[in-house]
Order: C-alpha cells, then sequence, then structure tokens
C-alpha cells in the first residue's frame, strides 16, 4: 500500500488514532478536542477523509458502534513527511537541513552525543 499523503489536521487524528485504538469518532474528538478545539462533525469529516486515502479503516465494535482504526504505519508517515519537507525545504539536501537544525536548535550534550553516534554510524556504514 502506497502511504498516503495527509493533511496537518488529518495528522492531528492520525497521532490519537496511533496512539489509541480502535476509536470512535466521538473518542478521537475527545482526546483532540483540548488542543484543537474541534467538534465531533469536523473528526468525523476528516476520518471520512482518512477512510478515502485509505489510511484508516472503520469496523463496527460492541454495539455496532463506528471504530476507527489505522492502517497506515506511523513510520512511513514520517518518513515520507520528512523526505516532501526535505525536498520543499531544503531541495532535497540533508546535509543543509542537518546544519540548519543543529544550528538553530538547543541541543544538550546528550542530544549532540547522540547525533555524534548516529553520523559516525553512518560514515562507517558508507565506508
Amino acid at each position: 500500500m502506497a502511504t498516503p499523503d495527509i493533511t496537518d489536521s488529518e495528522w492531528t487524528v492520525m497521532e490519537a488514532l496511533w496512539k489509541r485504538s480502535p476509536r470512535t469518532a466521538s473518542g478521537v474528538a475527545k482526546d483532540v478536542q483540548e488542543s484543537t478545539g474541534w467538534a465531533v462533525n469536523t473528526v468525523r469529516t476528516l476520518l471520512a477523509r482518512l477512510t478515502e486515502k485509505g489510511a484508516v479503516k472503520s469496523q463496527r465494535g460492541r454495539g455496532g458502534i463506528l471504530e476507527f482504526v489505522p492502517v497506515a504505519a506511523r513510520e512511513a508517515c514520517v518518513r515520507m513527511e520528512s523526505e516532501s519537507f526535505l525536498k520543499r525545504v531544503f531541495q532535497g539536501a540533508a546535509d543543509s537541513l542537518l546544519v540548519h537544525f543543529v544550528q538553530h536548535s538547543r541541543l544538550s550534550a546528550k542530544d549532540i552525543k547522540a547525533l555524534k553516534k548516529i553520523v559516525d554510524e553512518a560514515a562507517a556504514r558508507r565506508g
């Protein structure tokens, strides 16, 4: 299955489903209401779009209530979003992205050590 292209609003719904599913539209609305202010009808609309895109599927739960579960894996969606961002903002140049984040982020010594380890491991794999 191809990874669906999801909007920022749809991403919010997906995060709620990745954390806990199956969920009803009302359950998802409760999960995101504080941070978004969305009514249950807004969440239903987003769930319908996500269903059309193949990112979620619906099923009948207890009492015949419609529940939603994610079909798209979070990691696959993160990978696609990351690649899209890299192409769109940094013209595909990963080094420019990394330099930007290192220079403009508040990295702890622990963060820097972890990043250095990742870079060293990548360099070792490439010979």
